[in-house]
């Protein structure tokens, strides 16, 4: 029995999870598809003072009281941000971290560093139009999504806390990269905001060349949602990291 801890991005919840979560369980494993503070079925505690640090809080403490020990960390767009972190602060509980489609940052970096001006503009100005200070979710056709998928998805997005898109992460990249890791690279659409992490998990020069021991990537030919449009073959992956 392999214990997965599986982490949603921005605007989603553990909801997005529940095809991936169904099929690990059926397989005898323990599954944790978490909901990150201000999110999902927690989007009543929505609040200008939810940081990247209470995001990154929230999955410490989700492995630590229930006790967990290689952990197949699974971390999806936003949460590449919370992965790495956890990671860092708490690597020796961790078996294989896997970014899913999901932003790698480097040391002092934060999750807007690697995104447009237009588009941190966009979002920042969105957060402070509102009285909670969030950003709303976006059309889930960028994601690739269509049909149930898609009416699925926006019906449940939510909202994301806009105090988590500035706030810079320091981490120490030997420690990380110490890890097993896995980038799961999403194709058809590939979604742009993650095209900067695309190429730096391909670059030999990365965290200073310690990236690339230790990785690898594996491609899923679809969009941005593979828990949903692709759970069996994102299963598989997960699956082929718990060995």
């Amino acid at each position: 029995m392999a214990n997965f801890v599986l982490v949603h991005g921005a605007w989603h919840g553990g909801w997005c999870w529940q095809r991936v979560t169904s099929a690990l369980q059926a397989q005898g494993h323990r599954v944790h598809a978490l909901t990150l503070t201000g999110l999902g079925e927690r989007a009543h505690l929505l609040a200008p003072s939810i940081t990247l640090d209470t995001h990154i809080d929230d999955v410490i403490s989700a492995i630590e009281v229930e006790e967990l020990h290689d952990v197949i960390l699974a971390v999806h767009s936003y949460a590449g941000m919370i992965g790495t972190a956890v990671a860092d602060r708490l690597g020796k509980h961790l078996k294989h971290l896997v970014y899913v489609d999901a932003v790698v940052p480097k040391p002092g970096e934060s999750w807007s560093s690697t995104q447009s001006a237009a588009t941190q503009q966009q979002r920042l100005s969105a957060a402070q139009a509102t009285t909670r200070f969030s950003f709303p979710p976006p059309d889930p056709e960028v994601f690739g999504l269509h049909d149930a998928d898609y009416e699925w998805v926006k019906r449940r997005q939510t909202p994301h806390p806009g105090n988590t898109y500035q706030a810079p992460l320091n981490f120490d990249i030997q420690r990380v990269a110490a890890i097993p890791r896995t980038f799961v690279n999403c194709t058809q659409p590939a979604l742009a905001t993650i095209e900067p992490s695309r190429l730096r998990v391909k670059d030999a020069k990365f965290w200073d060349g310690a990236w690339l021991p230790n990785s690898k990537i594996v491609e899923i030919q679809t969009g941005h949602d593979p828990m949903i449009s692709e759970p069996a073959a994102l299963t598989q992956i997960l699956l082929d990291c718990a060995k």
